[in-house]
């Protein structure tokens, strides 16, 4: 056995880099005792680290990593494709009662819904960009014979046909039904890394990403919907049914032989994995310096709280998946995305550098109160943010956290007042909606492949439908989350408001400044 070196620890250079990465038992071990047997426990939490960070992010991302910090954007090309699960928000409610057992049977139904999509999408050469809550975007990227909406056409299709074995579901004793919506279109988009250091964002923007939205929107349950233009590229190929003025619908109309399991696509190169070669103390020193240099930025795209939740339960390579009470806010930025229209490479430099701004400042008024800024994604009217209070670390007054900051928030967005880039002038404007109460929280996707941790349930889809109500730099928030805030926060009385895609009244106020 290895005898402890009561010495200056070998590892005291690379200590304030290694603090956010390894579980307080291991940190504690080696800071002590620094053995050969607890360096190379290190080493191998590290790579275990890497591998678990390499499904957490989308592969662009992975291929070509930038400095963290380091703002950059590129145009991307290709047929997006988004989907979303129908039917998946009252299967969660009804199984909410079930606790710790409802919980597991219900992120087995869904990660076994994401396997087979993700499986199907893989064969047919996408990339999965982002999870947006139980709905995808995938991009399939151009290639030289432009094959890349034919094969999006085919995975969906398939993906269709999977879906099929959910249509009944018994669940816990109940039987459910899950569709799915598909829609594609094509077009530029464009991927941006911001943020700082501490914390990175893939982004996606532009109007490409918001038509394969809106053909999704557009679409039916059990059906393929594409836009006019990714029609037109394909209109040789498929059979389609008009549906409204700007969309139409692919025809299944091929036996099983002709659709097939998958498409002939390059293979995609493995990514490196960490590897050691020298079992010395020295070896095991430089091999673990040499480990940060690989993980540290990976790391940085994600929020704290959810990399030290996976940093403690890397060695189970799984989380637990819960119903913690939590308050959500979504936070809607317009005014920036406007001035990408031209695709002017100076403007659109100009329009990141400004956009990284607006997130490193939202990211840390949201960190300063113990809540995670979880996904900035594009909504139909720009980009928006998910923020969560709660989860994975609660507190005994989290909505009022999460109010303080919504304000300080609101207080950035007015500061910058109006942007000129180039020959454009834009009002960056915010709209907020806080909404509070139990959540699903798990970690979706493939168990042993692409996921992300996050929360889901009608609290969350109320919060993105109070952000959708909000005017221009308004914070909404449901009647629990007020009658929390009450005593701390002044607020109005909204009467009787129907949001999109609710069949009850709700009744919204509007937040004030602190009493």
């Amino acid at each position: 056995m290895d005898a402890p070196n009561d010495t200056i620890s070998p590892l005291i250079h690379l200590e304030a880099r290694l603090r956010n990465l390894l579980p307080a038992k291991l940190y504690a071990g080696v800071w002590i005792n620094p053995t050969v047997r607890n360096l190379t426990r290190v080493f191998n939490h590290l790579r275990t680290l890497q591998r678990i960070l390499y499904d957490y992010l989308p592969r662009q991302v992975l291929t070509d990593l930038p400095l963290p910090g380091q703002t950059r954007f590129t145009w991307e090309e290709g047929t997006l494709m988004f989907t979303d699960l129908a039917g998946f928000t009252p299967l969660l409610e009804a199984n909410a009662s079930h606790g710790k057992e409802g919980a597991q049977v219900l992120l087995d139904v869904l990660n076994g819904y994401f396997a087979e999509m993700l499986g199907i999408v893989s064969k047919a050469g996408g990339n999965l960009l982002e999870f947006t809550g139980d709905a995808l975007l995938v991009q399939f990227p151009t290639d030289r014979k432009h094959s890349d909406t034919s094969r999006a056409v085919r995975a969906a299709l398939r993906m269709q046909r999977a879906m099929q074995q959910y249509e009944k579901i018994e669940v816990l004793g109940e039987q459910h039904s899950l569709g799915m919506r598909v829609g594609l279109h094509v077009g530029q988009f464009l991927t941006a890394d911001v943020g700082t250091p501490q914390r990175m964002e893939h982004v996606l923007l532009g109007s490409s990403v918001l038509g394969a939205k809106h053909a999704e929107g557009a679409g039916k349950v059990e059906r393929v919907s594409l836009s006019l233009a990714a029609q037109e590229r394909v209109a040789t190929h498929f059979k389609f049914e008009e549906h409204g003025d700007e969309h139409v619908l692919a025809v299944d109309n091929f036996t099983e032989e002709q659709l097939g399991d998958y498409d002939i696509i390059p293979s995609r190169h493995r990514l490196p994995s960490l590897i050691l070669f020298d079992t010395s103390k020295e070896g095991l020193v430089q091999a673990i310096a040499d480990a940060i240099d690989k993980v540290e930025p990976l790391a940085s795209y994600l929020p704290r709280g959810v990399l030290k939740l996976l940093v403690e339960n890397a060695a189970n390579r799984r989380l637990p998946p819960d119903f913690p009470f939590a308050t959500v806010m979504f936070i809607n930025l317009l005014g920036l995305p406007d001035m990408l229209a031209d695709q002017d490479e100076a403007s659109a430099q100009e329009v990141i550098a400004t956009f990284s701004r607006v997130v490193s400042l939202i990211n840390a008024e949201v960190e300063a109160r113990g809540g995670i800024m979880k996904k900035v994604t594009y909504h139909h009217a720009g980009p928006d943010i998910m923020v969560i209070f709660g989860v994975p670390d609660s507190h005994t007054n989290d909505t009022s956290r999460a109010a303080q900051a919504a304000l300080s928030i609101r207080e950035i967005v007015e500061d910058l007042g109006e942007l000129s880039i180039g020959e454009h002038h834009s009002q960056l404007t915010c709209h907020i909606g806080i909404a509070n109460g139990r959540v699903f929280a798990a970690e979706f996707g493939e168990p042993q492949g692409r996921r992300e941790f996050n929360v889901m349930g009608n609290v969350v889809n109320t919060a993105a439908r109070l952000m959708d109500f909000a005017k221009s730099n308004q914070i909404l928030l449901t009647e629990g989350a007020q009658e929390d805030l009450q005593a701390e926060f002044e607020s109005k009385k909204l009467e009787g408001v129907t949001l999109k895609g609710l069949s009850t009244t709700l009744t919204l106020y509007e937040l004030g400044q602190a009493r």
